[in-house]
């Protein structure tokens, strides 16, 4: 496979380089140059030796675009009584919605906008799988207390209760359009064991079991039609082809792959991640499937399992192109800070098994061209042709996108007469217009959006109240917001003397909320500063006293809050200790001497006014080689006012 077929959105190659935890003294020198000496050949553009090699084309681009969501804001959004998990668009024109306190709803696709259909109760626990029929007719949800239900969608009606006697982690519908059993499959939580049910059978007792195609939990199973054909994935990162019949192995189909050596199905085992989505297209020839946890959106080819595209969503990458200008649009630093933490907080406590990273997804245009998925950014919408993010969708929100669902058909559908074309009826022209329409999830909220083509206003009424508000509702959003009163001082009691600080909430409200929120907590007391360098600066806040430990009062890192008000301009400064950008936590040093050198990396949010020979007191003590010192100081307790 070409290099060219390999071309990543994103960062290709990264050099590793150790992140300090904290401030240095400024370097001795940085005069050094990495420019080469010395002639260079002629580009071989120049001389004629190389031909420019031609650009991919997708002919009609525009019109396939014209023909997806464009705003940069959600026009409407629709509300479940708990966080919604899954939406899934049927053939038929069904909405079909699910959230985590196992309830359904579903929606019909309209020729604007959507209508409210019915409502289901399908489990007292949480669902944990949604599947439509490839057809669009039935659909299935399995959850957390061993039970299903199936469910006839064009009719309105649920048609069979199955009890599994385990509990499940995925199902799918794995019979062709017009097949006389409806059989759905349904693995195991706890066992490699997939089973096979009549979805209109007696539902306790499967047809088959299959227990040797898989040798882990399988999370992750689609369908295909057109070749008969179910593409699995387990939790031990192995991605396996069968038939949904007997021998239950990898069909012999013109092109179909013979030996899996030959594939790169072995790609998310090599790179120890696994397949947490995968999504055929819409001619079934191609497959995308989004890695976890190095987030690497892949498209293989369906009969030859050769991996054609690659393109890398790690939170590296986002952070490289946003430092170097070169994502598709730029954050304010800030706003990236805060994204940034929201990805960190998904990738510590809902990347695993259950987790809400799991349930993000990538969807096909009805073209097969263009793939959209959720990033950080918002919906990149990508030409897998060119490789290029062609539009970000729902850029301007804070949300963070992850399960969709699309919608690109005309709705109305009925015949035109010579008369009827020939009219200037606006009433006609809207029918026979399409409403492409991409519905999503997002963390942690109890709504699904909505997303269209054109313009939203600033002040229009989005949010529809379809569901009683709770009592959590209200006292999320009071009549009257209260106004947060942050401290402009406080005390630092150290068992050297007391140092007195002022606090600059107007300048970095977030970094005093975090120092004073500790302060009042008790998490500085009794811990002691752990670094402290001659002429540069004393360093604390990290309760294990060892540098590398120490959170924010989120518990997870946030964003730095440089401001050109506030600088390392003078001794005596309080500021925050990172890794990095956007890394702060709960650790903070006092500069001893004005260290300019470190503005811009790290967030001013004070000075020392008082104490300032406790300072130099606690600056003279003896250290050892790591800069800490020989005998405990300690900070007794933090006074805010």
């Amino acid at each position: 496979m070409s290099e060219d077929e390999r071309a990543t959105l994103g960062k290709r190659a990264r050099e590793e380089a150790s992140a300090s935890a904290s401030p240095g003294p400024a370097p001795p020198g940085d005069d050094d140059s990495d420019d080469e000496i010395g002639p260079m050949p002629v580009p071989a553009a120049e001389n004629g030796a190389a031909r420019k090699k031609r650009r991919a084309v997708l002919p009609h681009e525009r019109l396939y675009l014209e023909h997806l969501p464009d705003a940069d804001r959600y026009y409407k959004s629709f509300m479940h009584r708990d966080t919604l998990n899954y939406v899934v668009m049927t053939k038929t024109g069904y909405l079909i919605t699910t959230s985590i306190d196992g309830h359904m709803k579903i929606w019909k696709k309209q020729d604007s906008g959507i209508e409210f259909v019915k409502h289901f109760r399908t489990s007292l626990s949480s669902v944990v799988g949604l599947a439509a029929s490839d057809d669009g007719k039935l659909c299935a949800t399995i959850s957390a207390n061993g039970e299903g239900r199936v469910f006839d969608v064009v009719n309105f009606d649920m048609i069979n209760i199955l009890k599994f006697g385990f509990t499940p982690k995925a199902a799918c519908w794995v019979h062709a359009p017009g097949a006389g059993q409806a059989l759905l499959a349904v693995s195991d939580e706890k066992s490699a064991a997939i089973r096979i049910y009549d979805g209109r059978g007696d539902g306790v007792t499967p047809l088959h079991v299959l227990e040797k195609v898989h040798r882990a939990p399988v999370h992750l199973m689609v369908y295909s039609s057109k070749f008969d054909l179910v593409i699995s994935a387990d939790e031990a990162g192995f991605v396996e082809y069968w038939q949904p019949s007997e021998p239950w192995s990898v069909p012999a189909l013109p092109g179909m792959w013979q030996y899996k050596s030959s594939t790169d199905l072995f790609q998310f085992k090599k790179t120890r991640t696994i397949a947490a989505s995968i999504t055929l297209s819409p001619n079934q020839r191609h497959f995308s499937a989004i890695a976890l946890p190095d987030r690497k959106v892949h498209i293989f080819n369906t009969l030859t399992g050769k991996l054609t595209r690659t393109y890398d969503e790690s939170l590296e990458a986002a952070s490289e192109m946003q430092q170097a200008g070169t994502a598709v649009f730029k954050l304010e630093d800030m706003d990236f800070g805060r994204r940034l933490a929201i990805e960190r907080e998904l990738d510590r406590d809902h990347s695993g098994p259950g987790g809400a990273l799991r349930t993000a997804n990538a969807v096909w245009d009805e073209s097969g061209n263009m793939l959209l998925y959720a990033t950080l950014l918002g919906i990149k919408v990508v030409n897998t042709v060119t490789n290029k993010v062609v539009r970000v969708v729902g850029k301007d929100e804070s949300l963070r996108f992850l399960n969709l669902a699309l919608f690109q058909g005309a709705p109305s559908k009925q015949v035109q007469t010579l008369a009827m074309a020939a009219s200037a009826n606006p009433l006609l022209q809207e029918k026979a217009a399409r409403d492409p329409t991409l519905f999503c999830t997002a963390l942690n909220k109890a709504r699904f959006y909505m997303f269209g083509r054109g313009v939203v206003e600033e002040h229009a009424e989005r949010d529809v109240y379809n569901e009683r508000p709770t009592a959590e509702d209200h006292a999320v959003v009071p009549d009257k917001p209260a106004k947060k009163v942050l401290p402009t001082a406080a005390t630092i009691h150290t068992n050297k003397g007391d140092i007195h600080l002022k606090l600059f909430p107007h300048l970095a409200p977030k970094t005093v909320e975090n120092f004073a929120t500790h302060a009042r907590n008790g998490y500085y007391n009794n811990v002691i500063f752990h670094r402290i360098i001659k002429k540069f600066m004393l360093q604390g806040g990290d309760p294990t006293g060892t540098g590398m430990g120490g959170e924010s009062i989120w518990g997870s890192e946030f964003e730095d809050e440089i401001s050109p008000l506030a600088k390392h301009d003078r001794p005596y400064t309080l500021s925050s200790a990172n890794a990095g950008p956007n890394t702060n936590g709960s650790q903070f040093f006092i500069t001893t001497v004005a260290t300019p050198h470190l503005d811009g990396k790290h967030t001013v949010f004070g000075r020392a006014t008082g104490g300032l020979e406790v300072i130099h007191a606690i600056e003279n003590v003896a250290t050892d080689k790591n800069d800490k010192p020989l005998d405990d100081v300690r900070m007794v307790s933090i006074t805010v006012e």
